[in-house]
């Protein structure tokens, strides 16, 4: 008996290092084929450029910080000049600017119209290579970039790393190694009654689009669309967030530097600094092909107005209030620890100014007050502070809010939340910073038992605050996941795939995450929302075939050339129309769309029977008839 055991134990052990080998095999198999793949893709080198750095990024740069404490409503823009200031910390980030008015916008628009003639001629591998050359350019100066975003917005240089860089450097790789396939011509298939015919889809350049994009993340809401404008053969004005424009200098420069250095010209990108009046004078330009606006719900109304007066298309994307929920199945309560650290990094990210920022934590019972103990000391942990100026050994977590323009509106939330029963464990005022009193910042707030009817819980907030709330089933939590206007994005968390895939189809909103959070833009998929969050959609395919003219062309296929087969009309419906045109007509509608064979049949026999009929008799019928009436002495 132990020999047969013996024996089981080597077949078996035989058995399982055999398996191992093989798997080990496709697994290194699929690797070199993934690298040989990726070898195999031809990138155009990138090439190299300097341009001028702003003195202010420089670590040694003497800032002038003031010491008074800043009032809540001292103005970023006074009169009509714009007084660029960083607000972590207050200090001044440079001279005053001077909006730009129309003449100005004018100038842009034809500038880069001039420069988009040559441009909209350009190959694909032109425009990879300075696609590649400002990929490269973004890779060796990181630090500049994110000091730059850091100073402008009062972020952090993880968050700025995060939301700036390297979701651009996705951007501008996937369009490197995607764009051209989604840009290329395409095949469309024919029908029986057209099967003689060749049909295409090409994608043309629309000529000068626009952007318009909110200030929460400076360079990438500023270079995204002009990655996307480039490649499909556009040029662009780009009119950035007053609140954010100091640092949009840098970002004009670094671009049209790789665009210079690849021998281009730097005009195709323009960038407008102006306000509200400026902003309506550009997005009703008839110079204007397409308009992406990236903002509030309020302002899109105004801009979408505005660009309805010469019929310019816009794309939309406007905040959200988007949901997480979290199920409690083993599996996912097993790994709440990672699970509560992403939903951390969703809220608290950019001191929750981000529009696909988690804004509501919708919990099922048995992991809902696992996730409140989990959270709260995170929470009431984290430490505010501009990074620039924190000491070294003492890091900072989250940065400032870019304005203390809505901390009344959100300490009022908050106070009517916990009025109408919602609990408060920390945070829910502004935050008075020892070290930076003219810096803006909010408390990391944590608030549970908030229910759907709650204004806090319809409200974007737009703001580090972390909402709980509890649903007892499935079905609960996916109402309360569309009970808000907004349907940008939405995260699910749970290892049960029939709950997960009811959440996924249930929930109303533009992207879902499964056990992740905003994954769907790290790979670079169509961006948008529905409902109040807007409508059409960039980034992916659809971003670059959203700035294109779609051209559906018809023409006789080759085969049909050579053969001398064409579109003819037939002598029966030719003007004068015969009687048998309707029977014509009846026979060629059955021939190409007829259901069933003996349908089939019966209308090609009737179209035949109609085409060789004589009209003869018909004809000389008609011809007497006309004599008779031109002959002067016919009697009616």
């Amino acid at each position: 008996m132990s020999s047969q055991n013996e024996l089981y134990d080597k077949s078996w052990t035989a058995a399982l290092s055999t398996w191992s080998s093989f798997l080990y095999t496709c697994f290194f198999a699929l690797v070199a084929a993934l690298v040989a793949r990726h070898a195999l893709v031809k990138i155009e080198p990138a090439v190299p450029f300097s341009i001028a750095i702003p003195p202010q990024l420089a670590s040694d740069y003497q800032w002038e910080v003031k010491g008074k404490k800043a009032k809540a409503s001292d103005p970023e823009v006074i009169g009509s000049r714009i007084y660029p200031r960083c607000p972590a910390d207050g200090r001044s980030l440079g001279p005053p600017i001077d909006p730009a008015d129309s003449s100005d916008i004018d100038a842009a628009i034809i500038a880069a119209a001039s420069a988009q003639l040559r441009w909209a001629q350009t190959t694909f591998a032109e425009r990879r290579q300075v696609l590649q050359t400002l990929l490269r350019y973004i890779l060796d100066h990181q630090e500049e970039i994110v000091t730059a975003c850091c100073l402008d917005s009062g972020k952090t240089r993880v968050d700025a790393c995060f939301g700036e860089i390297l979701v651009t450097v996705e951007k501008l790789q996937w369009t490197i190694k995607h764009g051209e396939k989604a840009l290329l011509p395409s095949k469309r298939p024919t029908n029986l009654l057209m099967c003689y015919k060749s049909n295409t889809v090409i994608y043309e350049p629309l000529g000068v689009v626009a952007a318009c994009v909110s200030w929460n993340y400076p360079f990438h809401n500023f270079i995204s669309p002009v990655i996307s404008a480039l490649f499909s053969g556009n040029a662009i004005v780009v009119k950035p967030s007053e609140q954010t424009c100091w640092s949009t200098s840098y970002f004009l420069k670094l671009i049209r530097g790789a665009l210079h250095a690849c021998n281009h010209s730097p005009m195709l990108v323009q960038n407008i600094i102006c306000l509200p009046d400026g902003a309506d004078y550009l997005t009703r330009h008839p110079g204007i092909s397409h308009i992406t606006f990236i903002g509030s719900k309020d302002v899109a109304h105004k801009v979408c107005a505005s660009a309805a007066k010469v019929l310019t298309p816009v794309t939309v994307e406007l905040g959200g209030k988007d949901p997480v929920i979290v199920h409690d199945d083993a599996k996912t309560i097993s790994r709440l620890p990672n699970v509560a650290s992403i939903l951390l990094r969703g809220v608290f990210q950019s001191a929750g100014q981000n529009c696909i920022g988690i804004e509501r934590v919708i919990a099922l019972p048995k992991i809902h007050d696992k996730i409140l103990s989990h959270v709260l000391p995170k929470i009431q942990g984290l430490k505010l502070g501009s990074i620039l100026l924190s000491p070294p050994d003492s890091p900072v977590d989250m940065g400032s809010m870019i304005s203390s323009s809505s901390f009344i509106k959100l300490e009022n939330l908050i106070a009517t939340a916990v009025a109408q029963g919602a609990v408060l464990h920390c945070g829910g005022k502004r935050y008075n910073h020892p070290d930076f009193p003219n810096g803006t910042y909010f408390q990391p707030t944590l608030l549970s038992n908030v229910r759907s009817e709650m204004q806090i819980a319809q409200t974007e907030l737009f703001a580090p605050v972390f909402l709980l709330m509890k649903a007892d089933t499935i079905d609960e939590a996916v109402e309360l996941a569309n009970s808000t206007i907004y349907a940008l994005g939405a995260s699910v968390f749970g290892h049960n795939s029939h709950d997960v895939q009811k959440c996924v189809r249930g929930i109303k909103a533009g992207m879902v995450a499964v056990n992740d959070f905003g994954a769907f833009y790290m790979c670079s998929m169509p961006f948008g929302g529905v409902k109040a969050s807007g409508y059409g959609r960039f980034g992916g395919e659809e971003g670059l075939k959203a700035l294109s003219n779609v051209k559906s062309v018809c023409e006789d296929a080759p085969w049909a050339k050579l053969l001398g087969i064409g579109t003819q009309i037939p002598p029966k419906l030719q003007y004068p129309v015969s009687r048998d045109g309707w029977d014509v007509c009846k026979g060629v509608v059955g021939t190409g769309y007829a259901i069933g064979w003996a349908e089939w049949v019966g209308s090609v026999t009737g179209l035949l029977t109609a085409l060789v009929r004589s009209d003869r008799s018909i004809v000389r019928k008609a011809t007497d008839k006309n004599a008779e009436s031109l002959d002067p002495d016919t009697k009616t």
